[in-house]
């Protein structure tokens, strides 16, 4: 998040809007409340408490040596009619997306993101 957040102009000014979801639980080990009160964001942070955005998206990650039950770390670029343009899928819980390439993904959207 921390990584998206510094590049916020550059996301607002291809008009594109960004919002975070997380496999999580409300009242769940991580605790989304408890962090986000020490991590501020600026843009939406939405739960995916029983997982099925994670699963739709083909990103639920059951069982691993790094994760259980929670979701693969994933970027989607979804364009205005609800087309997934762009997806990257961390291959472990610490690969995330490079934000270039997000950039870019969201500047080859047809007729704007």
């Amino acid at each position: 998040m921390a990584q998206l957040e510094s590049h916020k102009r550059e996301i607002d000014a291809t008009g594109a809007r960004l919002a975070y979801v997380a496999a999580e639980k409300r009242d769940g080990v991580w605790k989304p409340a408890t962090y986000l009160d020490k991590h501020p964001i600026s843009f939406p942070f939405l739960l995916d408490e029983d997982r099925s955005v994670t699963k739709a998206y083909g990103l639920h990650h059951m069982l691993g040596t790094d994760a259980l039950n929670i979701a693969h770390p994933a970027t989607l670029v979804i364009d205005r009619e609800g087309t997934v343009r762009w997806i990257y899928r961390g291959e472990n819980q610490h690969d995330r997306a490079p934000i270039e390439d997000v950039l870019k993904a969201v500047g080859e959207i047809p007729g704007g993101s």
